[in-house]
């Protein structure tokens, strides 16, 4: 497992690395939020330890950016207490907050329990990919030659069942079974939802109409 951390203080971020060196992990460190964006836009790590500060950038800006690149789970330090901090933070994408100051036996229990929840859904799909597609199975997002889709749920749940049909023609009525909650008799509502999908997903054409049987995922 990989942990990235990145903080500004070169004192804490040798400590806080060489404390997970001894634990056991693979250690990547950046000392300004220029040098973690490069980095984890070549490799995504497990877990990202971040600052809340730093003389070029706030630490969220980044959370923001690095949530939906994949599922790498991200720890904040700040010495911020108010609440509102707290709460900023956790819309960003982060999923736990330590408040500075810290005792290292608190730092390591809080990144082997976020670590845990990865080992645990280790053998969980949590993505699967169909040509250019990534469709993100816990976040609920699609992502198209790497740039984001908005997709409707109705939408997500379409494509979904459209990709794991792995290229083959999936009939009207079996998209209504499996991608809407509810039960429905109207195959021209899967039409509408397929002409939504297709004007989101721009050319060339991605899915197609299969004569008398319903649709198939081309990508």
């Amino acid at each position: 497992m990989k942990i990235h951390v990145i903080e500004g203080n070169h004192n804490l971020r040798s400590l806080l690395a060489w404390h997970l060196h001894q634990a056991g992990y693979q250690v990547q460190q950046s000392p300004t939020l220029a040098h973690a964006y490069q980095c984890c836009d070549r490799e995504l790590p497990t877990l990202a330890i971040i600052d809340s500060d730093f003389p070029d950038g706030e630490g969220i800006e980044f959370c923001k950016w690095l949530y939906p690149q994949g599922n790498s789970l991200i720890l904040m330090l700040s010495a911020r207490i108010r609440e509102i901090d707290h709460i900023s933070a956790l819309q960003a994408g982060v999923d736990d907050y330590l408040k500075k100051p810290f005792g290292m036996p608190e730092f390591l229990a809080r990144v082997e329990a976020l670590l845990r929840r990865t080992r645990t859904s280790a053998t969980i799909p949590t993505d699967m990919t169909y040509g250019d597609l990534r469709i993100d199975l816990v976040r609920r997002c699609v992502y198209l030659r790497d740039k984001s889709i908005d997709l409707s749920p109705q939408e997500f749940s379409l494509i979904y069942v459209l990709a794991q049909a792995n290229g083959r023609p999936v009939h009207r009525s079996e998209l209504l079974k499996r991608a809407w909650d509810i039960e429905i008799d109207n195959p021209r509502t899967v039409d509408s939802h397929v002409l939504s999908l297709r004007k989101k997903l721009g050319h060339p054409d991605p899915i197609e109409t299969v004569r008398k049987v319903g649709y198939r995922l081309n990508y």
